[in-house]
């Protein structure tokens, strides 16, 4: 008997961004997007049409690129929500709504303050009003996990007949044990068999998402709802790459499933992530952490130099990590060398962005001895999710000493001519963000700031993540990438303050019901 092949539905761009700090511009969100086809994603939940222009927008550009994998926006069960979802999905290939609304006694009462009855009712008319947009419609009962069986039974009944054709069934506080959400999944499995696709969406609050989403498969669900690294609201949400290489690795268990997962994909979607998000997995997570690999004991090494499988039970060449990744290029390295090597690496770019990818690698090679796989992950990814460039650094100079006030004098280009300017500050980061808010005349607050080597060595890239507030607005990322670390960290406000204005712009130009409560 042939195995069932398990649906993976990845909402890295929806759930995922609502972790603290990880909000992706429009260009990240499609490179993204790309990277997550690449891998193999069967649904791709682009985002929540409603909430923003900028969601609309980046939803609207996912749907036109994307080809072979479903691109789904989540909506409330209101009418405005499932209208922006349903336009902002329309040119897709393949296209989904995800609706939803709280099942639970206590988010009905507490929340909703609306009567079983109606919750039904709701569900029902956002179910129905969907299927005008789209013949592929999900139904969630937030909160399944602390909801009344017999409730649930009555709205998957309703909504099925409405035209849902996948009911979720999300762990959504992440209270649930294995067993519990094992027991769960059976009972709704074999009351909807042959009518609809049971899904879990599990929230690793306890540490127990994966846990619960493999029970989930064994007990027949047969889609499973996760994040690259467990991106997510508060602990984050059952992590892809885990459930994917469990269910490959221990194929002795999971015999009877399988998933479209492209696995030599996974590195470079989780650098990908970690990249713009500027979140990085913590060192020994499981399959994409920095030690998931590292062997430091004696009796370890002694083993692995014997037989690898001793101590690996995954390769790392089986998630696309090559650990020899010194890259025999240098400044005499011609173009198409270079967009070979990228090809490898996963990279397709249209002229434009290879051109100056190129171009930038050429500065690079100048500069430094030897470079690596994650240099040119890192100066790629730079190049190919910038925001649109209303301000471009051409110059830093820098003056500071223990005696005088730290100074900096910045040249900034935009798009009608060069400004030079120059301001003193607390330390030197600040002496250069404070010119920049003069160049520009928005003020920005740092709210966060990190950099971190890209590979090894003296001459090692520095790559910036910043998280800025202009103005008061919700807070930006922005990425910088040099040797030197304060011009990283002056193309990384820079980068902050170009996703902002694009954002802005977006604002100005559409308008959002996303208001609206349930």
């Amino acid at each position: 008997m042939s195995p069932e092949t398990i649906k993976i539905f990845d909402t890295t761009l929806r759930d995922g961004e609502q972790s603290p700090g990880a909000s992706m511009n429009t260009e990240e969100k499609i490179q993204i997007a790309a990277q997550l086809e690449r891998l193999g994603v069967d649904i791709i939940e682009a985002g929540f049409a409603a909430a923003s222009p900028g969601d609309f927008d980046a939803i609207e550009k996912i749907a036109q690129r994307v080809t072979t994998s479903t691109i789904c926006s989540l909506a409330r069960a209101i009418d405005s929500d499932i209208k922006s979802a349903g336009e902002a999905i329309a040119k897709a290939k393949m296209k989904r709504i995800h609706t939803f609304i709280a099942t639970s006694s206590i988010h009905m009462e507490h929340k909703l303050k609306m009567t079983p009855d109606e919750v039904i009712r709701r569900a029902v008319r956002a179910v129905s009003y969907a299927r005008t947009f789209v013949e592929d419609v999900e139904f969630s009962c937030e909160d399944a996990g602390r909801s009344d069986m017999g409730f649930m039974k009555e709205i998957s009944d309703a909504v099925i007949e409405a035209g849902a054709t996948t009911i979720n069934l999300p762990d959504t506080v992440g209270f649930r044990l294995p067993s519990e959400i094992g027991a769960m999944v059976k009972e709704m499995s074999e009351y909807t068999r042959g009518r609809a696709i049971i899904s879990v969406h599990n929230h690793n609050d306890l540490g127990l998402g994966v846990a619960n989403s493999l029970e989930a498969v064994v007990n027949g669900a047969r889609q499973v709802e996760c994040t690259i690294n467990g991106l997510g609201e508060r602990a984050g949400n059952a992590a892809l790459e885990e459930i994917v290489m469990a269910l490959k690795t221990r194929s002795d268990i999971f015999a009877n499933y399988t998933t479209n997962i492209n696995t030599t994909e996974i590195y470079p979607s989780s650098r990908l992530i970690a990249s713009i998000t500027g979140i990085e997995p913590q060192p020994n997570k499981a399959i994409v952490g920095k030690n998931a690999f590292a062997h430091e004991s004696g009796i370890h090494q002694d083993g692995m130099l014997k037989n690898k499988a001793t101590y690996e039970i995954i390769t790392p060449e089986s998630i696309g990590l090559v650990k020899d990744d010194t890259l025999v290029l240098g400044k005499h390295s011609g173009r198409a060398a270079f967009k070979d090597k990228l090809a490898k690496l996963g990279f397709i770019l249209d002229e434009e962005a290879l051109n100056a990818s190129f171009a930038r690698f050429k500065i690079m090679a100048d500069r430094k001895k030897e470079i690596y796989d994650d240099d040119l992950r890192a100066l790629v990814t730079n190049e190919m999710t910038k925001a649109t460039q209303i301000y471009e650094l051409l110059s830093l100079q820098l003056m500071d000493c223990s005696d005088g006030v730290p100074s900096a004098a910045v040249k900034i280009k935009t798009h009608k001519d060069e400004i030079i300017e120059a301001g003193i500050g607390a330390g030197t980061m600040d002496a250069i963000f404070k010119t920049i808010d003069r160049i520009s005349g928005y003020e920005g607050q740092l709210l966060d700031y990190k950099v971190k080597s890209v590979s090894q060595g003296k001459d090692a890239l520095a790559s910036v993540t910043v998280k800025v507030s202009f103005n008061g607005e919700p807070a930006i990322i922005g990425h910088g990438l040099n040797i030197d670390t304060m011009l990283a960290s002056a193309r990384a406000y820079i980068g902050a303050l170009n996703s902002y204005l694009s954002m802005e712009g977006k604002l100005k130009s559409r308008h959002s019901d996303s208001s609206k409560t349930v």
